[in-house]
């Protein structure tokens, strides 16, 4: 028996991510006398493949080849599902994003395997198999049994420590038998360039309506600058135009889980908090006692962001200096 860790990369590079589903994997595997099995579709090099072994790897499966160098939900379902048949995986680990998100529903019904998806912790009993996740977009949890022979789990991001346990691992190459020619076909790939990507981002600094103005955005931007973050915003504040709407996070736009989250002059609704309850500090600052982002947050200030940033940046400078 086995675990397989479906192990994204990004331009051939492993994030954060990448080892906390590893360091996961390693531990569920002390819990289930397995072993763990880590897969890589595309281009990575050996060196960068051998540091999933840090985490705990034993074995890593690379699937190199150029038609899979570009995301196709059909084409990696086929080869997940197929290693985690070659490889006897009983339990198939996949990131909670927007790639896993897409790819576990596919991988479960190929497998015919139970389904948890945003899962938190380890399994709390493994006969039956019971996990606890996260449910009504992160302001509850519950704990779901998985009775199915095979179970898929995508796991939320900063909801476990990446922790190093190292192995030697086996490296070997898998091609797949069948055609992996993609249903669609990427012609070209624009990225942004010239500052943090808000994905990527370990800080982010977010305004919302109490910003009052899309001119009193500078101080949020001096904050970022400072703290090398990201910015970001609400989506009244990008419906109103006064941010680019690639800055809007919350269920309807860009799910992050960064280090540390400042949310200045955000209300916290529901639909917003279910995009960044992820972060592992949020810090809010807002005029009313009783907005939903305090119960979400770890640090709060009751007052004016637009005073408050002026002071916050002023501490942060001094200790900075």
């Amino acid at each position: 028996m086995s675990i397989l860790v479906y192990t994204e990369n990004w331009d051939g590079k492993f994030k954060k991510q990448s080892f906390e589903l590893v360091s996961y994997a390693s531990k569920l595997a002390e819990k289930t006398a397995s072993n763990v099995v880590a897969l890589s579709i595309g281009s990575v090099e050996e060196d960068e493949l051998k540091k999933l072994g840090t985490f705990g790897a034993s074995k890593i499966v690379a699937v190199n080849s150029s038609d899979v160098e570009v995301l196709d939900n059909q084409v990696y379902t086929k080869l997940i599902s197929e290693v985690a048949i070659k490889e006897q995986a009983n339990v198939i680990l996949i990131a909670h994003n927007t790639t896993g998100k897409g790819l576990a529903p596919r991988v479960s019904v190929r497998l015919q395997a139970g389904l948890a998806s945003s899962v938190v912790e380890l399994p709390s009993a493994m006969s039956p198999f019971t996990i606890k996740k996260k449910v009504f977009s992160g302001k509850a949890f519950t704990n779901e049994i998985i009775d199915t022979e095979k179970a898929v789990l995508t796991l939320a991001t900063n909801s476990f420590e990446v922790i190093e346990n190292p192995k030697n691992p086996e490296i070997s190459n898998y091609s797949s038998e069948d055609n992996l020619t993609p249903t669609t076909k990427v012609l070209n790939v624009s990225k942004q360039t010239g500052k943090i990507l808000l994905s990527d981002a370990e800080v982010v600094v977010s305004g919302g309506r109490g910003m009052k103005s899309g001119d009193n955005w500078e101080p949020i931007e001096e904050l970022a600058d400072i703290l090398g973050a990201a910015t970001a915003c609400s989506r009244p504040v990008s419906d109103e135009g006064w941010r680019p709407h690639g800055e809007h996070t919350g269920q309807t736009g860009k799910i992050i889980a960064p280090n540390l989250y400042f949310a200045f002059g955000i209300s916290g609704a529901i639909q917003h908090l279910a995009g960044v309850s992820s972060s592992k500090c949020i810090v809010a600052v807002n005029t009313d006692p009783d907005a939903p982002i305090f119960e979400a947050a770890d640090y709060g200030i009751v007052g004016d962001a637009i005073k408050v940033l002026p002071e916050l940046i002023d501490a942060i400078k001094k200790v900075k200096s």
